[in-house]
């Protein structure tokens, strides 16, 4: 199985028309278009039933005491979790692609109304992402994030972040979670039903002395 993106080449810059933040000279950084990248697959395991398609920053600090703090630095040899960024099963495989834009075109302050949304292949249900959790203390932000949220790594970060889209191929017609369910929730139903999976892998960084 194939996943490909004619929005960014694997390994290589995500362009920040695909960023929840871009950055910004005298802030640092600002809200993006959030505009969800173009993916498409090909070389679909005959038995598939339907897919499932995972976002996750590998590199998010697992601890927050630095981030975006101004004369300080998030050094490289901290501790680095997975954050979601998007989390959309049922896919079906015939669907074969999804647009840019199709699903995320903007910041929705206090987040996307899901399971179920407009313009998803038939079928398709999207979780909530990390944002859900980030923001849950702000009262301007707070809300249930579903679907896509592109890339705000902190703007001193002292490495670039990995936004790994996976994509699995399964052998259940229905993915086993409901409700507002997580990025962990369907790593752990698809388990014993992955009949392949296929990665693409975007950078991004809003730190003016790092170059992808």
């Amino acid at each position: 199985m194939k996943l490909a993106s004619n929005s960014f080449i694997d390994n290589s810059a995500i362009p920040v028309e695909y960023a929840f933040c871009a950055p910004d000279a005298e802030s640092h950084c600002t809200l993006g278009a959030n505009r969800n990248p173009h993916l498409a697959w090909q070389d679909v395991p005959a038995g598939a039933k339907s897919l499932a398609l995972i976002c996750h920053d590998s590199d998010v600090p697992g601890k927050p005491d630095d981030v975006n703090q101004e004369g300080r630095t998030i050094p490289a040899t901290l501790p680095r979790v997975d954050f979601f960024h998007w989390v959309l099963v049922d896919l079906p495989p015939q669907a074969g692609e999804i647009a840019a834009g199709a699903l995320s075109r903007e910041v929705t302050v206090r987040g996307k109304a899901g399971p179920l949304v407009p313009n998803a292949p038939q079928g398709a249900r999207q979780g909530i992402n990390d944002y859900t959790m980030w923001f849950a203390a702000d009262k301007d932000m707070s809300g249930d994030y579903f679907g896509y949220d592109g890339p705000c790594p902190p703007w001193n970060d002292s490495i670039v972040h990995h936004y790994v889209f996976t994509l699995y191929a399964l052998d259940v017609a229905q993915c086993g979670v409901s409700g507002k369910f997580t990025g962990a929730d369907v790593r752990n139903a698809i388990k014993g039903h992955v009949l392949a999976e296929a990665k693409v892998t975007g950078l991004y960084t809003l730190n003016p002395a790092l170059k992808i």
